[in-house]
């Protein structure tokens, strides 16, 4: 009796946690499923220079607080990746990409929605001494570095630019960082040493306050 009870038992908790399941999978479904678009920075001017893809770090930091949010889901890397480069989606498409270009780009990623967008400020005025290290360097001695970033979300099935948010950081930690060090290799967005500078600290809240900003408009796009 007591075997028959225990599986009884067993039984409604496995019924009831493939049910947990399915119900949590659909919740996710429903989520709007969204691409990132590597950022153009062409408008960016004194505030940066040098050849190291600052819009494709971007993309990356916008990404990931996308999935830390929750509320979209967010086309893997690697897949995008691959994709942009089989369309030929170039660093002259990023700033204006036209209708037809985004139209085809959702169709072969299977999404709707995809977020374009510009870096406007990347850095901040000088305070003593600037220049370049081997190549590529942000800054030196700044007292006040800013990152701001503009993006827009459109539809790729009408080409209607269904929201834009513009995202500002500062950081005050002053001091600048080098994307390239000779015969030390080199230096993204991605690693500990940036994202402890103070671009990297003024990246970050840029990408946080456009991502909230793109949040906080999301009943502008259907499910």
């Amino acid at each position: 009796m007591r075997v028959k009870l225990f599986a009884g038992l067993a039984a409604a908790v496995c019924v009831l946690g493939l049910a947990g399941m399915a119900s949590a999978q659909t919740a996710r479904s429903k989520k709007p499923l969204v691409a990132v678009t590597d950022f153009d920075f062409g408008t960016v001017g004194y505030h940066w220079w040098g050849n190291y893809d600052i819009g494709k770090g971007m993309a990356d930091q916008v990404m990931s607080e996308l999935l830390e949010d929750g509320t979209f889901r967010v086309v893997e890397r690697k897949k995008l990746d691959t994709i942009l480069a089989e369309q030929d989606f170039a660093h002259s498409d990023r700033a204006d990409p036209g209708a037809a270009k985004l139209s085809k780009l959702g169709k072969v990623l299977g999404v709707r929605y995809i977020i374009t967008g510009s870096i406007t400020k990347f850095g901040g005025e000088d305070k003593g001494k600037g220049g370049s290290l081997h190549g590529i360097h942000v800054g030196v001695g700044k007292a006040k570095t800013e990152v701001s970033l503009t993006a827009r979300l459109v539809d790729t099935t009408t080409g209607e630019v269904l929201l834009a948010a513009k995202g500002e950081g500062v950081s005050k930690k002053g001091g600048g960082f080098s994307f390239g060090k000779s015969g030390l290799g080199s230096y993204g967005q991605d690693s500990s040493d940036f994202k402890a500078s103070a671009i990297g600290e003024a990246q970050e809240a840029a990408c946080k306050d456009l991502v909230a900003k793109i949040v906080a408009k999301k009943d502008r796009i259907e499910d």
